[in-house]
């Protein structure tokens, strides 16, 4: 992967239940290689198996799958020119791992796993919070998970954006501008 390759690999990060998903498959709809969430491919295989890798029943051995997966995804796209923008990865992984069992981030990413250098963050929106199936955390939780998210890309030097509580065309017109990638 080159150094212009992984810069324009940008992450969508967040509070759970903020939109991410959602905001990816308009950009997607726009033309723009997108990536889903590890952590819901995780969950669906696990629900429809053993379940034991689901974040309820066991976080770390759930975040380690999340980091390998991707990882994969990263490789896989790693050819794709222009913008390809991710619903959480790696860091979000590597992140919760770190929550779960205190493996430290410094010794779980390697610096040459960078996304661009801007993550955009979904805010805690409670008006569109919603628990379900694969999505059994509260509110508060949610809030605390974004909380540690957002520390944690600051920490690794991320330029940290925090989208709008606006409607989805709205947020993907401004992602497109603040990147520049219309």
């Amino acid at each position: 992967m080159t150094a212009d390759t992984k810069t324009r690999h940008v992450v969508l990060s967040g509070c759970s239940g903020g939109g991410k998903s959602t905001l990816l498959a308009e950009l997607s709809r726009r033309g723009f290689a997108t990536v889903p969430e590890p952590g819901r491919r995780i969950v669906a295989q696990e629900m429809d198996g053993v379940g034991a890798a689901l974040p309820w029943v066991n976080m770390e051995i759930f975040a380690r799958r999340a980091m390998e997966l991707a990882r994969t995804d990263r490789q896989q796209v790693a050819t794709v020119e222009g913008w390809v923008f991710f619903d959480r990865g790696l860091v979000d992984a590597a992140l919760a791992l770190e929550h779960a069992c205190g493996a430290s981030v410094a010794t779980t990413l390697d610096p040459s796993e960078r996304y661009h250098d801007v993550v955009f963050l979904t805010p805690p929106w409670p008006e569109i919070y919603r628990q379900n199936t694969e999505r059994r955390h509260s509110y508060a939780q949610a809030i605390d998970e974004y909380t540690r998210l957002r520390a944690g890309y600051l920490m690794l030097g991320y330029d940290i954006v925090v989208l709008p509580k606006t409607d989805v065309a709205a947020r993907a017109d401004f992602i497109v501008a603040r990147l520049g990638c219309a």
